[in-house]
């Protein structure tokens, strides 16, 4: 029975051609070759014709399988990638909020008629170094240029004379804590959604706080509605405990833009000085980032039962991270706010 060479590795199909070619070569005839090594004589024939046409090379085991080709040239490919890097998809015209592989597919066919499989789609991605990311929220009614003049003239300025002052920047903001914030994963087996037990009783508790690069960290915890007279109070325990000049940098919020808040600043000008962020840009406050950690390890992870001991769990974790100012320096480390640090 004739042996089916196919079945034997690469290596093997490899030592199997070049001793029959160099059978034959020796002397042997073609049809012998074929009953010494069990092979049919047209494999002898087209080893032997290609050995003598191409040399030992020809012989040699090659790559097996579909040889891949790549469907975008390379400039193609250069321009998609600016395209996702830069652009929303609505900029282009496309019917998607995120970058998914169907909007990079339907990018691919509207811009060089291209179809390519979701797959082929993720493994270009993955080949120009992306990888899926939660996305930032950034509001549509912020204005690129009021930013760009924060991030170039405003804020220069004021670090400049925090310097010549000797004062110190604080970042400031306030937010609501519910009690139902949830925050994390649960481990649980495949298919069955965990069942954490809550009561429905709703509370909560706002915070105003205010942050130093220094790792400086000072906070209010208050019940009732954010206003002018807790604004100008928080302001009061500030400049109590420091003794250099604040200036003092907070979102557009209208209880900082009241009439009264203005009035408290320009009697304690010597103490004191307030800037405003740009608006909806809560990105550039590095405060944000402390908000985000009370809502997610404060709260998230720890259940309060009633508002007094939400208020207690609070009142604690805003403590300890006073008595560690690296963490609150951490929290300047991110690209949005790295230039506040």
């Amino acid at each position: 029975m004739i042996k089916d060479a196919r079945s034997l590795t690469p290596e093997a199909q490899e030592a199997l051609r070049f001793r029959v070619v160099n059978a034959v070569i020796k002397g042997m005839k073609q049809i012998n070759a074929a009953k010494t090594f069990n092979i049919s004589e047209y494999s002898v024939s087209k080893w032997v014709k290609v050995f003598r046409k191409s040399g030992e090379s020809s012989l040699k085991a090659k790559k097996r399988g579909r040889i891949p080709v790549a469907r975008l040239k390379g400039h193609q490919a250069a321009s998609i990638v600016r395209i996702i890097t830069y652009k929303c998809p609505e900029q282009v015209k496309l019917p998607f909020v995120l970058w998914t592989r169907e909007a990079v597919q339907k990018l691919i066919e509207q811009k060089y008629s291209l179809h390519l499989s979701v797959w082929t789609i993720g493994r270009y991605l993955r080949n120009w170094g992306f990888t899926p990311q939660k996305p930032q929220k950034r509001a549509y009614e912020q204005n690129s240029e009021d930013v760009n003049k924060w991030l170039n003239e405003e804020y220069p300025k004021i670090k400049k004379r925090a310097a010549r002052l000797r004062g110190e920047i604080h970042w400031g903001d306030e937010t609501g804590i519910r009690s139902d914030h949830q925050t994390g994963t649960s481990w649980s087996p495949k298919g069955k959604t965990p069942t954490i037990p809550c009561t429905g009783i709703r509370f909560g508790i706002n915070m105003i706080s205010s942050i130093t690069n220094k790792g400086s960290l000072a906070f209010r915890l208050f019940n009732g509605k954010f206003s002018s007279d807790v604004f100008i109070d928080f302001m009061e325990r500030l400049i109590k405990h420091r003794h250099r000049k604040i200036l003092f940098i907070v979102n557009s919020h209208p209880a900082h833009k009241s009439k009264k808040v203005y009035q408290w600043l320009k009697k304690n000008k010597k103490r004191i000085e307030m800037y405003l962020l740009p608006t909806y840009s809560p990105e550039l406050n590095p405060d944000e980032l402390l908000n985000q950690d009370v809502k997610s390890n404060a709260v998230g992870r720890q259940r309060a039962k009633n508002a007094s001991e939400l208020e207690f769990n609070l009142g604690m974790f805003l403590s300890q991270r006073q008595c560690n100012p690296d963490i609150v320096k951490r929290y300047f480390h991110k690209p949005s706010v790295i230039y506040a640090a």
